[in-house]
């Protein structure tokens, strides 16, 4: 779940989300234990998952693929001083190259220069659904360290679904505004009518918008574009820095085409043997773990609302579970010209925005200053707003909406009934006693969505790929630490690389050690030792 641009050096809120639910409504964590409950599915999948992995395409694309192969990317100026832009085509259906074309929209930066030129490197923020054009055009391409620029043409391609490349829309601006203040605690039938009500509303506009579309929005299918364009380029292996969910998108290209593997680097690290529910309520208990750190801090200053200094951390969580409830029966005014007023799904949003980068902290403690004290919800409003992609005009990037899209295609939906999430709650609720209730009703979103899923749990082992760096952040509150270490036991040539931190993702974020770790790696190939650790 978001795309906060997860390297900004301004170190200011980003949305980089993970690949488990649609928006704020479905994310999510917890032991395997609590994995037995609800939808029979997950139990049987994450036991598949330990026999099946991932099996690797043929190094000789078929000839049905050649025409797609073959293309040279016309560039042109796209109105960023610097880049350029062009657009290749993918096949639809992959099994069906008669079936018709997506198109793929693809930016670069060339190398600067000084120094050998090293080919190209493709950038991912993550979502799924982030844009990586913009990514690459708004940071990557001018933030990423002067010396990888200087060697690297900087490229992005949006996948099929997302942004420039044939973005899934389902819901108009008004509509979106209302889906996002849907009550997500459910008191009463009447309020869980209403929730199914959303998740059925937003189902059927994503399915009327694209509806062939939608059948191929699959990280496999984006994972196989990418060789296309690696080709394009002229590359003859790939080089590319994937975040949050863009490292199961890299992971899963090193699985397909384990002889192409260049580079990669997977910052953030999502582990595709999990089921969906396994998924939510690990993060779930991710977000738990990186709220408790932000309690510790809230203490230590006299302007945390829902602390203060000298309060206990443990209070902290119980204060601001109780604002939750306050406003979940009257909500507070925003100031908002569309009238919108700060719900507890809203402000629960824009606490979880927060969550995702330690420097958003001192914002988060001004707007539940604003909200506890003043009764002003503004600033919670606008940290929800910047998590979800909204701009003032009142308009959402299809951020949201392709990530449902790819969510929802990949795995078999968490949940199939209201009363499966029932029976799950008191596991969400172990795993966050603050967001437990939330993410657990989150999790039922892909019951509904009108295209039946194409994919399952799997390992990705990549036999035969050079090299991979993995990395992960012990206190991440969005992809848990315990995914990166999975994904790269289950890769054969993983090499993990632990930041010990706080976040969301390392590269980029303040660690020189991470930072030296992952430039060596991509400019003279020096992979770090399996289990270097950095801070």
């Amino acid at each position: 779940m978001h795309t906060r641009r997860t390297h900004r050096r301004s170190r200011t809120v980003f949305s980089v989300r993970s690949r488990t639910g649609a928006t704020f409504l479905a994310l999510a964590a917890l032991v395997a234990s609590a994995c037995s409950s609800g939808s029979s599915t997950s139990s049987a999948s994450s036991s598949a998952a330990q026999a099946a992995a991932l099996a690797a395409l043929p190094e000789a694309a078929s000839s049905a693929l050649a025409s797609y192969y073959g293309q040279k990317p016309s560039w042109r100026s796209c109105g960023v001083p610097g880049f350029e832009c062009a657009t290749l085509r993918a096949p639809l259906d992959y099994a069906r190259t008669d079936a018709g074309d997506v198109r793929l929209a693809v930016a670069r930066k060339k190398a600067a220069g000084p120094g050998k030129r090293l080919g190209s490197l493709l950038v991912n923020p993550g979502g799924p659904g982030g844009s990586a054009v913009g990514y690459l055009q708004s940071y990557a391409g001018i933030g990423y360290p002067q010396e990888v620029r200087a060697q690297y043409d900087m490229v992005a391609v949006d996948p099929r679904g997302v942004a420039r490349s044939e973005p899934v829309e389902c819901l108009d601006g008004r509509e979106m505004d209302a889906y996002t203040q849907t009550d997500i605690t459910p008191d009463d039938g009447r309020e869980v009518d209403g929730l199914v009500a959303a998740y059925k509303g937003f189902a059927e506009g994503c399915g009327a918008d694209a509806p062939d579309l939608l059948r191929h929005v699959s990280t496999v299918e984006a994972a196989r574009d990418m060789d296309i364009v690696r080709a394009a380029l002229g590359d003859r292996k790939l080089t590319y820095v994937g975040a949050s969910y863009g490292t199961l998108l890299g992971a899963t290209y090193a699985g397909l085409f384990p002889k192409q593997v260049g580079r990669l680097v997977l910052d953030g690290a999502m582990d595709p043997m999990l089921s969906a529910r396994r998924l939510n309520l690990d993060q779930t208990a991710g977000f738990e773990t990186a709220f408790k750190a932000f309690a510790k801090d809230c203490v230590r200053h006299a302007d945390c609302a829902v602390g203060g200094r000298g309060a206990k951390p443990e209070q902290v969580g119980r204060n601001l579970k109780a604002f939750f409830d306050r406003i979940d029966a009257k909500s507070l005014p925003t100031g908002d010209g569309a009238g919108r007023r700060l719900t507890e799904s809203l402000a629960t949003t824009g606490v979880i925005a927060a969550m995702y980068d330690e420097a958003a902290w001192p914002q988060l403690r001004e707007a539940l200053t604003a909200a506890v004290k003043k009764n002003d919800g503004a600033t919670l409003l606008a940290l929800s707003d910047g998590y979800y992609e909204r701009d003032a005009d009142g308009r959402y990037s299809n951020l949201m909406y392709a990530n449902a899209a790819v969510n929802c295609l990949d795995l078999p939906p968490s949940f199939d009934t209201p009363d499966d999430v029932r029976k799950s709650l008191p596991a969400f609720e172990k795993a966050s006693p603050v967001f437990g209730e939330s993410l657990g009703w989150a999790a039922l979103n892909c019951a509904y969505w009108p295209v039946a899923p194409t994919g399952e749990p799997h390992r990705i082992e990549a036999r035969g790929a050079a090299p991979i760096v993995v990395v992960g952040t012990t206190r991440d509150p969005a992809t848990p630490y315990h995914w990166a270490r999975s994904l790269s036991r289950q890769l054969a040539s993983g090499r993990l690389l632990t930041y010990d931190g706080d976040g969301h993702t390392a590269y980029g974020r303040g660690s020189a050690c991470v930072d030296r770790t992952i430039n060596a790696y991509l400019l003279r190939g020096t992979a770090p030792t399996d289990g270097k650790r950095c801070s």
